[in-house]
């Protein structure tokens, strides 16, 4: 057999290899890296994602977004998310957006309309009262065939920095205009350089990246283990802000301006995105009536130079005649050629201009008294510069201005924006919101497709013919007024040059309405809250204020039935179930009032009035133990509330142990030394104890504080009778029967006194 030939190997270069020879070293090369890969990203990615869905499986953390979706009466609708403020406050000091229900989807032919802003946007102290209620009422009486929804986002304490987001949402929900007011709290709100919330002016990218961590729940967790504990622990009005004052010169205030403009410029592009028309406003503030909070001098003042200023200040101080004016002029000139940014200076000098009717001039020393203010709680002038730029270089996207501070200064009598528009330093009264909507309700009309000016009216509804329709009484106004003197009772406005003149003003005004509360007016008022009410059933507002009229007048079964319309328009808000509960408890229906009160605290745990509420109700219907661990937990949210001592005293009373409530009253006299009825509760420990002395000391401050309140004068009477004092006791007895003729115990002792001195007159035989 012949062999089979060889074949020859054709043989191959050197540097040539088998093809597995070289694709085994690059998979054996790329497997170290993909396993590098997955162990620094995909796991830890993928036990990041395991955790957040753990931790929302369990309810830890809380939800972000400002809209949340919720069925009411059977329909869908979005409401306000009550946590929305969460990721940019401390949790004891976190605000809530006001309630709201906006209806999805959008419904057809429909024009939306978002606002966006502050407190001031809000119509803070009263919404129901607010620019953008009128808004409504004028828009939907000039335009009767186009349905009118305005939906407010506007919240307390927050500034452009929440707007972002809330803008980011509003863009998701089919809006057809924008309306921003914003500006007042850019150096106090969150991150600002006056901020008690957190960091003072941290980097932009940095604020972001940190607010982008809150929105989930693992950055939630962090976020908590990682904030230290705020000195603030319950919320406390602009006096928390004292110690955070911001010098003239900051050069941090760059920053907040820095800021501003990125965030607006963010919260056009948002509104660019969904299509939205966007007015901008500038801000109005009270410049004539509001005098700086506080001020300080720039940095680097020589002492001599301090000395020099000082004195030719003081020569501005007593308030001079006509015939000084000049001097006072002058010499303010002077000291502000030495230090110009001292604010109560320029705000003094404005005053001397105003005097002689030099408005301009007047006008320029009051924006920079506003300026120069280092408690900065008014939007200043560099801000409304920023909003006049900023809406005439995006024109032609669509975006408006309405001149704020310019329209509300037309209201004054001196071209200069005051008291005649705002409360107190940025609040918009009743007048200042009708002006501002009708503004921008002029604006937003020549923005409408030419079908909506089929059937428009003529002419647009005058102030009366809204407030009518929103169902402003009397007794809204006083509310409104009692709630503005308790604010003003306090720093920093006690703290202002002329608190004084602001107060006269407030309680002028409070006692021209109260004159003005007849029976006849009561009637009248009821009249306007039933029509408001019957031409729009489902406005909570109007309700919960016909409620509030009906319980401050004594009609209880009227109020109960309002407040339970309210809740059945926002069953989701907290604020609705508490009011209806303590309507309730002073109606006697302890049972129904516990229910409600558990209803509000189920929505939200913290509400400290309803905490309270249920603790007092639980103390009267003979549970005062049960009483006494809710008001402990309503104390602990609000430790420096004197009346929550007043509440625990009542309780500790109630349950024998009299030691401690007398110390609680104590301290409530402490935190807050008008609290007349504490006084008289501490003089009646004091009695009991039988320290005569110290009772009868609060009782005469009680009757100092509440000359009408009859028990006040017959206990300081029996405590003066003890204390051997019969002739100052009898006149304490008989204005006691002065109040109340049919007082039994004040007779029978100013009789036993009368006899008394009546046998110590009789000779002795």
């Amino acid at each position: 057999m012949s062999k089979a030939p060889k074949v020859q190997r054709i043989a191959k270069p050197a540097s040539a290899k088998r093809v597995d020879d070289v694709v085994k070293p690059s998979l054996s090369a790329a497997r170290p890296w993909a396993f590098r890969f997955a162990a620094a990203v995909v796991l830890p990615l993928t036990v990041l994602g395991l955790l957040e869905l753990g931790l929302r499986v369990v309810g830890v953390g809380y939800p972000t977004r400002f809209f949340v979706n919720r069925t009411i009466k059977g329909r869908r609708v979005f409401v306000e998310n009550d946590q929305f403020g969460l990721r940019f406050f401390p949790p004891e000091l976190a605000r809530s957006p006001s309630p709201l229900v906006m209806e999805t989807p959008k419904p057809k032919d429909a024009c939306r309309i978002f606002i966006l802003g502050e407190s001031a946007a809000l119509g803070d102290p009263e919404p129901a009262f607010g620019f953008g209620r009128y808004l409504q009422v004028l828009l939907q009486g000039r335009f009767p065939r186009t349905h009118f929804e305005v939906v407010c986002t506007a919240m307390t304490a927050i500034n452009s920095h929440a707007l972002v987001p809330i803008a980011r949402e509003c863009a998701q929900h089919q809006g057809d205009v924008w309306v921003l007011y914003m500006g007042n709290n850019e150096f106090v709100g969150p991150f600002g350089p006056s901020t008690i919330f957190g960091p003072q002016v941290p980097p932009l990218s940095l604020i972001r990246l940190g607010l982008a961590l809150k929105s989930t729940r693992v950055g939630q967790l962090l976020a908590r283990f990682a904030s230290k504990a705020s000195n603030q622990k319950t919320w406390g009005g602009m006096k928390m802000f004292l110690d955070h004052q911001v010098p003239p010169d900051d050069p941090r205030k760059q920053k907040v301006y820095d800021y501003f403009q990125a965030n607006l410029d963010d919260i056009l592009a948002s509104a660019r995105t969904a299509g939205a028309k966007v007015i901008l406003s500038t801000v109005a503030v009270n410049l004539k009536d509001c005098a700086p909070f506080a001020s300080q001098h720039s940095t680097g003042l020589l002492e001599t130079q301090h000395a020099t200023w000082q004195q030719l200040y003081d020569s501005t101080l007593p308030g001079p005649s006509a015939n000084t004016l000049a001097t006072a002029i002058s010499n303010s000139q002077a000291a502000a050629q030495i230090d110009p940014c001292f604010a109560e200076l320029q705000f003094r000098w404005a005053q001397f201009l105003l005097s002689l009717t030099n408005m301009d001039e007047a006008m320029r020393h009051f924006e920079l008294a506003r300026d120069f203010d280092s408690l900065p709680f008014r939007a200043d002038n560099r801000l409304n510069a920023l909003i006049r730029e900023t809406a005439a270089k995006h024109t032609a996207e669509g975006v408006s201005l309405v001149d704020g501070a310019t329209l509300l200064a037309a209201q004054s009598p001196t071209g200069i924006v005051g008291k005649e528009s705002l409360y107190e330093h940025v609040h918009l009264n009743f007048e200042g919101n009708y002006h501002l909507a009708r503004a921008i309700a002029e604006t937003v009309s020549g923005l409408l497709p030419n079908t909506a000016n089929s059937g428009a009216q003529r002419d647009w509804a005058s102030f009366d013919q809204c407030s009518r329709q929103l169902a402003l009484t009397d007794w809204d106004r006083r509310r409104v007024y009692e709630s503005l003197l308790h604010r003003l009772a306090e720093p920093p406005f006690v703290n202002q040059m002329n608190h004084a003149d602001q107060m006269d003003s407030l309680k002028h005004a409070l006692a021209t309405v109260r004159a003005r509360q007849t029976p006849e007016a009561l009637q009248e008022a009821r009249t306007v809250y039933r029509e408001a009410t019957a031409a729009a059933p489902g406005d909570f507002y109007l309700r919960a204020d016909f409620a509030k009229l009906e319980e401050d007048v004594g009609d209880l079964p009227e109020a109960i039935t309002q407040w339970r319309a309210v809740c059945d328009e926002i069953p989701f808000g907290p604020g609705p179930h508490y009011y209806l509960g303590r309507v309730l408890a002073r109606q006697g229906q302890s049972v129904e009032a516990l229910q409600e009160l558990d209803w509000a605290l189920a929505i939200r745990p913290d509400l400290s009035e309803a905490l309270e509420e249920k603790g007092r109700l639980l103390v009267r219907i003979k549970q005062p133990e049960a009483g006494l661990k809710v008001l402990e937990k309503a104390a602990a949210l609000e430790p420096e509330n004197a009346r929550m001592c007043f509440d625990r005293a009542e309780a500790l009373a109630a349950v024998g142990r009299r030691p401690e409530a007398l110390d609680e009253l104590q301290r409530a006299v402490q935190l807050q030394p008008a609290y007349w009825e504490a006084r008289y509760l501490l003089g009646v420990e004091f009695a009991l104890k039988g320290d005569l002395r110290p009772a009868s000391e609060q009782f005469l401050e009680t009757v100092r504080l509440n000359p009408a309140y009859g028990p006040g004068h017959l206990n300081l009477g029996i405590a003066l009778a003890k204390l051997d004092k019969p002739e100052e006791a009898m006149l304490q007895f008989q204005e006691a029967l002065r109040l109340d003729p049919k007082n039994q115990k004040a007779a029978e002792y100013l009789k036993a006194l009368q006899a008394s001195r009546a046998r110590q007159r009789k000779p002795q035989r």
